[in-house]
């Protein structure tokens, strides 16, 4: 799917969205199967998101990839509002380990569900925009999206 922030691979299980991935230049999937309801149903979401017409997702996503602690960081990610942002700090204190800011910035990193948890929305705690595995170009893109102003730094 593309985007606004780069072209998305969107898979499930029939069940679950088990990823949404940023594809990097030149890398190549499979398309040989449609892709089911779900996948589908993720994609509409991500076009009105994309339209500004959708803050939130209601998607079933499958966490079971994750670490317990990685868990507890992607739910976390889901709860910062649509249009702000949390550092990753906040984000270690929210997931149950307040001296874990780089334990927390590993999972955010780990997330395996782009835009949907909004790791996006993660920033350093000087008010910077921190790193993003789809590029920092996707990541302020998303920001343009959402209307997200960091202060010049």
């Amino acid at each position: 799917m593309k985007t606004p922030a780069g072209v998305l691979r969107i898979t499930g299980n029939g069940q679950e969205i088990t990823e949404i991935h940023a594809m990097k230049p030149g890398e190549i999937f499979d398309k040989a199967a449609e892709p089911d309801s779900l996948v589908l149903e993720a994609m509409s979401q991500l076009e009105e998101y994309f339209r500004g017409d959708r803050k939130t997702f209601d998607l079933p996503l499958d966490f079971s990839r994750g670490t317990e602690f990685q868990q507890k960081v992607w739910k976390a990610l889901v709860n910062i509002p649509y249009g702000k942002t949390e550092t990753y700090a906040g984000i270690a204190k929210l997931a149950g380990s307040p001296g874990g800011c780089r334990a927390a910035g590993n999972a955010v990193g780990a997330n395996p569900f782009l835009v949907v948890v909004p790791c996006h929305r993660v920033i350093k705690t000087d008010g910077s925009i921190g790193g993003f595995g789809a590029g920092l170009a996707a990541k302020r893109a998303l920001f343009d999206v959402e209307g997200i102003k960091l202060c010049g730094k």
